[in-house]
């Protein structure tokens, strides 16, 4: 392995799931898993192919429960193409490692040119070998089209092969087990048909939200000396088939060329998707064509985006932005797509986007500000949905859903099953109101990276504006503490969903929620004040805010209450009533204490009862604010926040937290570095394993986790350089962490394309590339300097 190709080995049915998750490749508009060719869907392989934003509503009965879920829909599996020999005038079984005797078996993922490449040999009789090689890439030019190449050779035996390459539309959505007993069939219609010489196309709908999808593909084989024997295209049923014959010997292989191009009714500038697909595989160059125009487009996505860092966690962050860059690229900034939680490599959450543009934007921000922009006009496309369901509750303002899809609403489900117990329990996970925060955090620090005025003073300001609406909304003044209060609500914890005992749920005063609501109530007074008078009177106007509720706004973020106890930040309201968990005899009963909330509701417990955390809550604070700035927004709220106070409630939630989100050890390991914290690295490392290594137990193989691997790279980008985009400078405060005392990356900062980032050696380089924009303000914690287009300088840090 190089720090550009993973490989894997062997065939081991049981780890099948888990390397096609990390195999899957993509360009933004389609992902497929990495699964073999040969195999059709099942418990050991799982062809998923997910194109983005195509998502399906069906209805289910469960327990005697009706519930309605919306599901990223898996589409006609075009990678299926398999091959038997001819052997005494009969046709011999398909080759698959089930079928013959393995004597070699791999897969090397190539970061560089997007490419993953098959190797197999096997044992026929005798000494005659059968070698399959197979390159496949989902093209990063041309997002429409993929490819995959098999060369067939022999040593020892000649004859006929017969191929099969097919689209398959008789697919269903199975990936995750737990979600057996919901209806998961989404394709209806199924069309099959054919264009000689070379082509099959299959077409297909959604069944509910009546997407047309449809898929040609084009296949060719033959050795150098002879073409194939025959070649007939069978389309029938929910298969569109292409049989073809050819001739293999030694020193004479066959090579299968199979292209297929993908289209949707969700496509712009289009007519019949099935004509377009049809159109655009036949005008398709050849393979090596193909893989040239798509290697070049991955060169120039890995200049804009690279990150360099040596050894091991260099190979792992470059592995992380990979899967990044297939899933949000270039393409996305063209779709109306949010960002999936679990990228578009299997269906666990559905396919559902969360709050994981918390943790993506930073870094794209940077290196692909028009996917950025891209991903909040999805959030801004909705805001009419977000304002409806807030009106729903009788309040102003935009709630955003927890989780979204199609179009905006609520897709949180309402019942949630415990594998643990095999126990329907409520899920009470739409609670999570702070994912408006997070939506006008990122829109605010967007702007701030790219000096993009236009979009905060219009899009970005609706949305802004319309969410600090909520929380003045949401907020209960209570004169006893003669504080806001915000009452019935969960936090980023998600364990704790209400108080032992009580038949409401939600919590009262979350400070991460309350904290963050104050924070989007004072950047939506600070956004008017700027504003062009012009501009904030049409808003006003527009949006019916008066004098007095702006006043309410400014009373509101700085009277909202933010509860202690024994001197740290208490995650909620009653959090010190609540019970201590014996973790030391938990971790020794249990392989993994990761998911205690099912450990204890399978004992008939509730981790309401206990100080225990799935993940960060309050130390999130820590994640998106500097010091300073955390700082600041407590004194703004009336409260002392000193480095002692804020180290100690880092140590509290330290010892009581289980990690059960692979979010959690990327911001511990976030705020202990910031922190300057010798242990910061145990939790980075964590982070950085946490879908190569599936620490979860079982759920990378229904998709990674994009939300932690973004993060980890913005671990490195703004935790370890305390980088921070103002409008007058670019501010960095490096903080040392031995395992990765080496990193570089550029950065694109205020119409500079390609500012450089280089720390080694104790010292930090800065490189401005040439051009005719203004001179750039670096601003360290001890001095600043100004460099103009084309200089570089080098700064010598200090050891504190």
């Amino acid at each position: 392995m190089s720090e550009w190709t993973w490989e894997w080995r062997g065939h081991i049915p049981a780890a099948e799931q888990l390397r096609e998750s990390l195999c899957a490749l993509g360009n933004g508009y389609f992902a497929t898993r990495g699964a073999l060719p040969e195999y059709r869907g099942g418990l050991v392989h799982y062809p998923g192919t997910y194109a983005a934003g195509c998502y399906n509503r069906l209805e289910s009965t469960v327990s005697g429960r009706r519930v309605v879920n919306e599901d990223l829909v898996n589409l006609p599996n075009w990678l299926l193409l398999r091959f038997r020999l001819r052997r005494a005038d009969v046709w011999g079984p398909w080759v698959s490692p089930n079928s013959y005797a393995v004597l070699d078996h791999g897969h090397v993922l190539d970061l560089r040119r997007g490419t993953l490449t098959r190797t197999s040999r096997y044992r026929l009789d005798g000494t005659a070998v059968l070698g399959v090689e197979q390159i496949r890439l989902v093209h990063m030019a041309d997002a429409h089209l993929a490819a995959l190449r098999t060369i067939i050779t022999t040593d020892g035996w000649s004859g006929q092969i017969e191929i099969e390459s097919s689209i398959d539309g008789g697919v269903f959505n199975g990936n995750v087990h737990r979600y057996r007993a919901l209806n998961r069939h989404h394709l209806a219609h199924v069309r099959t048909g054919a264009q000689e010489p070379h082509t099959v196309w299959l077409s297909c709908r959604t069944s509910t939200s009546d997407i047309s999808v449809a898929l040609a593909a084009r296949t060719t084989a033959g050795s150098t000396d002879a073409p194939s024997v025959s070649s007939v295209l069978s389309p029938a049923g929910h298969q569109a088939v292409h049989r073809l014959v050819a001739t293999v010997a030694p020193g004479q292989p066959v090579t299968v060329d199979k292209t297929v191009a993908l289209h949707t009714s969700r496509d712009t500038a289009i007519g019949n998707p099935v004509s377009e697909a049809v159109d655009r595989v036949s005008a398709a160059p050849g393979f090596p064509v193909l893989l040239d125009s798509h290697v070049a487009a991955w060169k120039g996505l890995w200049r804009r985006a690279d990150i360099r860092v040596p050894g091991e966690a260099g190979r792992i962050l470059r592995f992380h932005l990979f899967h990044v860059l297939q899933t949000l690229s270039p393409h996305t900034a063209d779709l109306d797509v949010g960002v999936p939680a679990r990228g578009l490599h299997g269906e666990a959450y559905r396919g559902h986007v969360f709050w994981d543009e918390l943790f993506v934007l930073p870094y794209l921000n940077l290196h692909l500000p028009e996917v950025s922009r891209s991903l909040l006009d999805y959030r801004h496309r909705r805001l009419p949905r977000a304002c409806g369901a807030a009106a729903a509750t009788g309040r102003a303002g935009a709630m955003y859903p927890w989780q979204s899809g199609s179009d905006g609403r609520e897709e949180s489900q309402e019942w949630h099953l415990n594998p643990a117990s095999g126990r329907w329990l409520p899920d009470h996970s739409r609670l999570q109101h702070h994912v408006g925060s997070a939506i006008a955090y990122n829109v605010w620090q967007y702007c701030a990276a790219t000096g993009d005025t236009e979009y905060l003073h219009t899009k970005g300001a609706e949305m802004l504006l319309q969410i600090a609406r909520f929380w003045a909304g949401f907020a209960v003044f209570d004169p006893t503490s003669d504080r806001y209060r915000i009452r019935g609500v969960v936090g980023p914890d998600e364990y704790h969903d209400g108080y032992p005992g009580s038949p409401r749920p939600g919590l009262d005063d979350n400070a991460y929620t309350n904290v963050t609501a104050a924070w989007v109530l004072t950047r939506g007074l600070d956004l008017l004040r700027r504003l062009p008078s012009w501009r904030r009177e049409e808003l006003l106007d527009r949006l019916g805010l008066g004098a007095d509720e702006l006043t309410r706004w400014e009373e509101v973020s700085r009277r909202l209450r933010v509860p202690f106890h024994q001197g740290v930040i208490s995650q909620f309201e009653g959090y010190d009533g609540l019970a201590e968990l014996d973790w030391e005899a938990y971790r020794a009963r249990y392989t993994t204490i990761r998911r205690l909330d099912r450990i204890l509701e399978a004992e008939g417990d509730t981790v309401n009862r206990y100080k225990a955390s799935k993940q960060a809550d309050v130390l999130m604070l820590g994640y998106l604010f500097s010091p300073p700035e955390l700082r600041h927004l407590f004194q703004r709220l009336g409260y002392d926040l000193d480095d002692d106070v804020w180290n100690r409630t880092v140590d509290y939630y330290l010892r009581r937290t289980s990690h059960g989100s692979t979010l959690s050890e990327l911001v511990h390991g976030f705020v202990l570095a910031r922190a300057r914290r010798a242990d910061a690295w145990q939790y980075v490392h964590e982070a950085l394993k946490a879908d190569i290594a599936d620490i979860q137990g079982g759920t990378t193989g229904e998709g990674i986790h994009l939300g932690a691997m973004a993060g980890t790279l913005d671990l490195v980008q703004r935790g370890l350089t305390g980088l921070e985009t103002r409008a007058d400078s670019l501010r960095l405060d490096p903080v040392p962490m031995p395992a990765l005392s080496e990193y570089g990356f550029t950065v694109h900062y205020r119409g500079h394309w390609g500012v450089g980032v280089l720390n080694r050696s104790g010292q930090l380089d800065i490189s401005v590339p040439d051009s005719d924009e203004s001179p750039i303000r670096v601003v360290l914690a001890d001095r600043a300097v100004t460099m103009a287009p084309g200089e570089t300088c080098t700064l010598a840090l200090s050891d504190g």
